[in-house]
């Protein structure tokens, strides 16, 4: 008996058509154990019904995704809720209500009901690690056991937003130069396979040797043409076998690490980014009073760098044998004097996290200013590289007409 007491019920969305008291046609969605249960609702706001039956769940959203930005937008909404006093029952089913994505509504619903069963937040989220990662889950454990959780989630959402920002400006840096090299191979193989031909088959009347550059771009016209499919297949795989080795091979993935952060700009950009997030995720953790160590173990895996993770794991291990973590961080040779010296100046004056936490801020800033600057620089260079590519294709197609024009 115990057990049916307990049960949660779980509610069904219903869309319904039908005129009010007026005689309006009006339509519209409701929550009920059952339809009988929506049909008694609607009846008791004076609606007389037409049509009733199951929500049917749109085909393009049914397989939206997750997102971060999804769970940093929850993060923020919960924040605002729990800090206007609202039961967080109740404040699951305003924003599951709001929800878009089914995916997101289905995941929401799932913690409100572990919730309800007697789970706390904490555990409740800890049941979907892939959504919910350690870090915010200890977030929120810490802010339930000091009272605060109104405030800890307000540390989280700012967080996630900041991480989440940050996270942004480093796909930008990373797909801007990619981009301009799809371009560039895209606008050159258009040409190979459309308008060099044209040309071609006006040079076969011409009964003269054509120039070099000429013969090699018509050369690589024929080659494209004749082996197109075979290139595009092994594009394709070759983008796919470096995705799949970058996420199944330790080694690949720290050596691609090692090696981004040597590149020219986009590896300044790396540079600072690992700091901040180290910085923000430390200063974070120890505010809502996750012991120094522990912070640590969490903290290497939200760096986002292979190089920076193997380095905070080592002033955790220093740090658990009693040395102090500015020396630690001294001593991986990876964090720059500055940052060094300011979590010095964080130690010894009893705020660590304020001066991590400044520290983030003006690393964000130069991550931000980077990747403005490299913008700048690579939009001239996309212009470049493809007027190049188009000037070298138009010359060598009009270098036989001139030799003609030369002769005559």
């Amino acid at each position: 008996m115990a057990t049916k007491s307990n049960a949660i019920v779980e509610y069904t969305t219903f869309s319904w058509t039908g005129k009010d008291k007026t005689g309006k046609k009006i339509k519209g969605d409701i929550k009920a154990k059952s339809q009988t249960v929506a049909r008694s609702e609607l009846r008791r706001q004076n609606i007389s019904i037409s049509k009733i039956g199951k929500k049917r769940k749109p085909l393009l959203s049914q397989g939206s995704k997750i997102k971060a930005q999804d769970i940093s937008l929850f993060s923020r909404q919960l924040a605002t809720m729990m800090e206007s006093g609202v039961p967080m029952v109740q404040a699951f089913e305003i924003i599951e209500g709001g929800q878009k994505n089914p995916n997101m509504q289905k995941l929401l619903n799932k913690v409100k009901t572990d919730i309800q069963s007697g789970l706390s937040l904490s555990e409740s989220l800890g049941k979907h690690p892939v959504h919910f990662d350690e870090l915010y889950c200890n977030l929120v454990a810490a802010g339930e056991k000091a009272g605060v959780l109104d405030e800890l989630l307000d540390t989280i959402a700012t967080y996630k937003e900041r991480t989440e920002e940050i996270k942004g400006k480093i796909k930008k840096a990373m797909y801007y130069p990619a981009a301009v090299l799809v371009v560039a191979f895209g606008v050159s193989a258009l040409l190979l396979l459309k308008v060099v031909p044209q040309f071609e088959e006006m040079f076969k009347d011409f009964g003269a040797d054509l120039p070099g550059l000429t013969q090699m771009v018509v050369a690589a016209s024929k080659a494209l043409q004749a082996n197109f499919f075979f290139y595009l297949i092994v594009v394709v795989a070759s983008i796919t076998g470096f995705i799949m080795l970058k996420k199944r091979s330790l080694k690949f993935a720290h050596a691609l690490d090692r090696m981004a952060l040597k590149m020219p700009i986009i590896g300044n950009i790396l540079h600072n980014a690992a700091i901040a997030r180290f910085s923000r995720t430390l200063a974070t953790t120890f505010a809502a009073g996750v012991p120094l160590v522990e912070g640590l173990d969490t903290v290497a895996g939200a760096v986002g760098n292979v190089v920076y993770g193997d380095a905070v794991r080592k002033i955790k291990d220093d740090v658990s044998t009693g040395h102090q973590l500015q020396l630690a961080m001294q001593q991986t040779g990876v964090f720059p004097h500055m940052v060094v010296s300011m979590a010095s100046i964080g130690e010894e004056s009893g705020n660590l996290d304020s001066m991590l936490g400044k520290v983030a801020d003006y690393y964000e800033q130069e991550v931000a200013n980077d990747v403005d600057a490299m913008s700048s620089l690579i939009e001239p260079m996309v212009m470049v590289v493809i007027g190049g590519l188009v000037g070298v294709m138009i010359v060598a197609m009009y270098l036989p007409i001139f030799k003609l024009a030369a002769v005559m």
